[in-house]
Protein backbone atom coordinates (compact mmCIF):
# COMPACT_ATOMS: atom_id res chain seq x y z
CA UNK A 1 0.00 0.00 0.00
CA UNK A 2 1.35 3.45 -1.02
CA UNK A 3 0.32 6.90 0.04
CA UNK A 4 0.52 9.43 -3.10
CA UNK A 5 -0.40 13.33 -3.28
CA UNK A 6 -1.96 14.27 -6.63
CA UNK A 7 1.94 14.87 -8.65
CA UNK A 8 3.04 11.50 -7.75
CA UNK A 9 0.13 8.74 -8.33
CA UNK A 10 1.23 7.71 -11.50
CA UNK A 11 4.51 6.67 -10.15
CA UNK A 12 2.68 5.19 -7.14
CA UNK A 13 0.63 3.05 -9.82
CA UNK A 14 3.89 2.32 -11.44
CA UNK A 15 5.39 0.73 -8.49
CA UNK A 16 2.50 -1.25 -7.53
CA UNK A 17 2.40 -2.97 -11.08
CA UNK A 18 6.32 -3.42 -10.98
CA UNK A 19 6.18 -5.06 -7.85
CA UNK A 20 3.73 -7.14 -7.59
CA UNK A 21 2.37 -7.74 -11.35
CA UNK A 22 -1.06 -6.82 -10.67
CA UNK A 23 -3.57 -4.62 -11.09
CA UNK A 24 -3.45 -1.74 -8.32
CA UNK A 25 -6.29 -0.74 -6.83
CA UNK A 26 -6.66 3.75 -6.38
CA UNK A 27 -8.93 4.93 -3.18
CA UNK A 28 -9.26 8.63 -2.73
CA UNK A 29 -8.65 9.19 1.06
CA UNK A 30 -11.58 11.71 3.41
CA UNK A 31 -10.35 14.87 2.87
CA UNK A 32 -10.23 14.66 7.10
CA UNK A 33 -7.09 11.78 6.94
CA UNK A 34 -4.44 14.64 7.63
CA UNK A 35 -1.97 11.53 8.85
CA UNK A 36 -1.47 10.14 5.74
CA UNK A 37 1.39 11.80 3.54
CA UNK A 38 2.77 10.85 0.32
CA UNK A 39 5.24 8.33 0.18
CA UNK A 40 7.85 10.54 -2.22
CA UNK A 41 7.35 13.77 -1.27
CA UNK A 42 5.72 13.70 2.44
CA UNK A 43 2.96 16.43 1.16
CA UNK A 44 -1.16 15.34 2.15
CA UNK A 45 -1.51 12.37 0.84
CA UNK A 46 -4.80 11.97 -1.51
CA UNK A 47 -4.79 8.62 -2.79
CA UNK A 48 -4.17 4.92 -1.67
CA UNK A 49 -3.15 2.51 -4.08
CA UNK A 50 -2.78 -1.01 -3.07
CA UNK A 51 -2.64 -4.50 -4.63
CA UNK A 52 -4.98 -5.55 -3.77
Amino acid sequence: MIYSCEEHVDIALDDIVDKYQTYPVLSQLPVDNSDAGCEYCQKQAVYMVANK
